[in-house]
């Protein structure tokens, strides 16, 4: 697997000037590799997304996520296993009228279950989107049902218009709208997905939130890099939030935030948005042109912190560098990928995490162009030229 990503540093110029689906190659590349190489790693045989560094617990967004990779790997057997598991235990067999748990596993009294049964947006736009596409894609209208009855219940619980701004997504059911603020994570909200499901359901917000989304990233990213949480107050505008970040750190661009400038990567030309959202984030842009990998951290004000971000940092900003055609940029992160490569396991880092390994399949099936997304937001996916 190194000599594809060699090969793909090399040529990184002609990659990421080619419009549409490369060739299929007679030598394939590393991207389909490593979706085997985690599932073996991270999936359970019934379809759950194990999280070892979390205590072994499941995440809503980790179950999105395997959802989305099994359709674009045309993976249907794992698609339906994790669908099932999530169904079952995250929406108590109701996953269309009620929104799946964001957190399962082993509780205080040493049984598994829920853990929190408040919602997470994000994973329900996921999920939603992926059961829209992949009744598109492998032409099954039961996945198209249910993806079209949840997006009602994700308009009711999870969004609302803020005086003197719009319509916008909050991160869940409940605890987002305080006194005076609301709250909102910046990385829940990718276009692509908003358009897909204006189409599939326009009477709904999505369209009202995608055409705020590019003034939401500009006004609540100092200096250029965006922020995991941020607040907003009528009257007063955005700005950097603690309220649902670790305190003792502050408020901070990190985790999350690193997820922004890869759904704006990924972004198609087409979509309205895009340059605003790319122009936003010019201090994640300089700064790669004389770093060897994103900060783990930026405060507040907008400053990058001493430590490096970890492999996965570097692969979700692949996109982001492609979309400014920073070849060079693009070579160092691919080397620092390269060189984090485990060849027993197929897996990134000294210890494989499941949200590096995720932010990989991210950057690095996009890269190898596995899968696009059109203006309108429909998935593209490789196995369809085939």
């Amino acid at each position: 697997m190194a000599q594809w990503l060699r090969a793909a540093a090399t040529a990184a110029v002609i990659l990421f000037q080619t419009a549409g689906f490369a060739a299929p190659a007679q030598n394939p590349l590393g991207a389909a590799d490593l979706w085997q190489a985690y599932a073996g790693h991270f999936l359970s045989s019934d379809g759950r997304v194990i999280d070892p560094q979390g205590g072994d617990r499941t995440t809503s967004e980790g179950q999105s996520y395997a959802m989305f990779f099994a359709l674009v790997n045309n993976d249907r057997a794992r698609f339906d296993q994790i669908l099932a598991w999530t169904e079952q235990n995250l929406a108590d067999n109701r996953l269309g009228e009620q929104l799946p748990a964001w957190e399962w596993g082993k509780r205080k009294d040493a049984s598994w279950g829920k853990m929190d049964p408040n919602s997470a947006s994000d994973s329900d736009l996921w999920i939603a989107y992926d059961l829209l596409e992949a009744g598109r894609l492998w032409k099954e209208p039961k996945y198209t049902a249910i993806g079209k009855r949840m997006l009602p219940e994700i308009a009711r619980r999870e969004t609302a218009t803020l005086s003197g701004f719009g319509p916008v997504l909050l991160p869940g059911e409940y605890g987002f709208h305080l006194k005076t603020s609301w709250i909102m994570n910046p990385c829940y909200t990718p276009l692509f997905l908003l358009e897909r499901l204006a189409k599939a359901d326009p009477a709904g917000p999505w369209m009202g939130i995608a055409r705020k989304q590019a003034e939401l990233i500009e006004d609540s990213s100092p200096e250029g890099f965006t922020m995991d949480w941020v607040s907003y107050t009528p009257g007063i505008g955005f700005a950097p939030s603690v309220e649902s970040a670790v305190k003792s750190d502050g408020a901070v661009g990190s985790y999350d935030a690193i997820r922004v400038y890869l759904w704006a990567g990924m972004t198609s030309e087409d979509q309205p948005g895009r340059g605003k959202i790319l122009k936003s984030l010019h201090g994640m842009s300089e700064y790669l042109k004389n770093h060897d990998a994103p900060p783990e951290k930026v405060n507040a004000m907008g400053q990058p912190l001493a430590n490096e971000g970890p492999v996965g940092f570097s692969a979700a900003v692949l996109p982001f560098l492609s979309a400014l055609s920073d070849s060079a940029a693009m070579a160092r992160q691919m080397q620092r990928i390269e060189s984090q490569l485990d060849e027993k396991t197929g897996l990134y880092g000294k210890v494989p995490t499941y949200y590096d390994q995720n932010l990989i399949l991210f950057g690095m099936s996009w890269i190898e162009k596995q899968f696009r997304f059109s203006g309108s937001g429909d998935l593209i996916v490789s196995w369809q030229h085939r």
